[in-house]
């Protein structure tokens, strides 16, 4: 039976930093922190083959990867203590892709995957922040529908500028927990009237569709004119990360960012990068708040 799925997580993995041409750059480098015992939330690869088994079948999957996913997310259940999918215990998921060679922005991300409107009520419970909870809901929402479902950004902005124009703020951390709750009502209202259909709630069905939509991303426009630039080859493929999400969003002691080992620009051998405070990554792309540099930090 082909191996489609490698884990990693809690001390141990089942790929290394060699393994780049089959778990792509992220999973290998992945898999190779958590064995030297670096506290990299766990998760698994779905591997570049699977990617290429994908488009030679006509977009389906391998017929064994159903069951090695399954295998994959129970792994990453018993590390956690999470379930994926509980209403109570919720086990959310980024989606990430990682070719092996680095495509920045070029494919696509789902962070927060998980939530519906059960599972939304379970991490604000275990948070205690009801804010925290509706704020990444929101996220999600957005993002899912863009990238899984083909929704632009643009809707969804239009109805989080009306009500920030009607509370009268120009920020996003200015809003309440009620006042995300009214957001996310709004956002499933934007899904149901642009698609004819509601937002998706089993989280089963909304891994699957990220998996889908981080293979099918391999071969979007700007991927392909990216890989032509750089003389990256298409039968590459990518692979697929399923991590477990650790927040950025949590509020004041919480963060997203990137660092590097030199600076990229000058090659100087300092630590170089930047970071946001109470936000997730698409805040750092999108813009909307001036990041710290890490040397200030």
């Amino acid at each position: 039976m082909t191996q489609w799925v490698y884990g990693f997580g809690g001390g141990s993995a089942d790929g290394d930093a060699s393994m780049k041409n089959l778990l792509g750059g992220k999973g290998a480098n992945l898999a190779e922190m958590s064995s030297l015992g670096l506290p990299v939330p766990p998760g698994f690869t779905v591997t570049t083959e699977a990617c290429n088994h994908y488009y030679a079948q006509g977009q389906t999957y391998p017929a064994d990867l159903t069951e090695q996913v399954k295998a994959g997310l129970a792994k990453v259940e018993s590390i956690v203590g999470k379930t994926f999918g509980d209403a109570s215990n919720p086990l959310l998921v980024s989606v990430r892709s990682g070719a092996r060679a680095s495509m920045p922005g070029m494919m696509d991300t789902v962070l927060n995957l998980g939530l519906n409107d059960e599972t939304v009520e379970g991490l604000a419970a275990l948070s205690g922040d009801r804010r925290f909870a509706f704020d990444s809901y929101r996220r999600f929402i957005t993002m899912y529908s863009n990238v899984v479902l083909g929704l632009g950004h643009d809707h969804f902005e239009e109805v989080l500028d009306d009500h920030k124009d009607r509370l009268g703020v120009t920020v996003d951390t200015d809003l309440s927990a009620k006042d995300w709750e009214k957001v996310v009502a709004d956002y499933k209202q934007v899904v149901e009237r642009n698609l004819g259909h509601a937002f998706p709630q089993d989280p089963h069905d909304q891994l699957w569709g990220a998996v889908g939509a981080v293979f099918t991303s391999w071969m979007n426009d700007r991927a392909k004119f990216y890989r032509r630039m750089h003389d990256i080859p298409e039968s590459w493929g990518t692979a697929v990360n399923i991590q477990s999400m650790v927040f950025g969003n949590m509020g004041e002691t919480s963060a997203t960012g990137v660092a590097f080992t030199r600076n990229p620009s000058t090659g100087e051998a300092k630590l170089y990068g930047e970071f946001l405070i109470n936000a997730q990554g698409e805040d750092v792309v999108a813009g909307i708040r001036t990041p710290q540099s890490l040397t200030r930090a």
